[in-house]
């Protein structure tokens, strides 16, 4: 005779059954978080699921700049990048039409940039560790910030300066390992309480 599995390995695949219907915001979803945690790969999942559209604010801001972001620090600075940033990010969300955008990882600390964000749009953080961050960056070395010493310092000094900016966003989700799905689920989830609670 077969056993079941133990609830633990079904509960995942099982926690979004049951919904009579996925969330439906009103307004962009846009995604918050460091380097490395996912932001593009899980929105364009997440928005898969929605059926919304997905847009990338550095693809956008690459695009009207005809330079890459690595360029534009080394030719401009950070500050005048930053400006960029929010012009571009403003005109993602400027018709505040239901979309998932996924922002760089400074754009939410910049005050001007997340009161834009907070305005328009319904922030979700995804937090992730230490080490799920330097599992995932290794896999990309064209991260300008990262360039600028050990990877490992420069990350930890991030995480202490943004995370609890970062707090500030309308909804906070763990990024998880294993299967993509399993953490837009948990956004998912969180973005239906997080309407459900939102007065009429």
């Amino acid at each position: 005779m077969t056993s079941s599995p133990p609830p633990s390995e079904i509960a995942p695949k099982a926690s979004f059954l049951g919904k009579s219907a996925l969330p439906k915001p009103s307004r962009p979803l846009v995604l918050i978080g460091l380097m490395g945690v996912g932001k593009t790969s899980i929105g364009r999942q997440l928005a898969k699921m929605l059926k919304m559209p997905f847009v990338d604010s550095d693809i956008a801001l690459v695009s009207q700049a005809g330079i890459s972001i690595e360029e534009i620090f080394s030719r401009y600075g950070e500050e005048t990048f930053r400006q960029f940033e929010r012009k571009v990010i403003g005109q993602l969300l400027e018709d505040q039409r239901p979309k998932v955008v996924a922002v760089g990882g400074g754009a939410f600390v910049q005050p001007e940039t997340r009161a834009l964000i907070q305005e328009k749009g319904i922030s979700i953080w995804l937090r992730a560790s230490m080490p799920q961050l330097m599992e995932r960056i290794q896999a990309n070395a064209n991260r300008p910030l990262l360039k600028q010493g050990d990877p490992a310092e420069i990350l930890a000094k991030l995480m202490a300066v943004r995370y609890p900016i970062y707090a500030e966003a309308a909804i906070t989700v763990d990024s998880l390992d294993g299967a993509m799905y399993l953490t837009v689920q948990a956004i998912a989830n969180a973005l239906s309480q997080y309407l459900s609670e939102q007065p009429l």
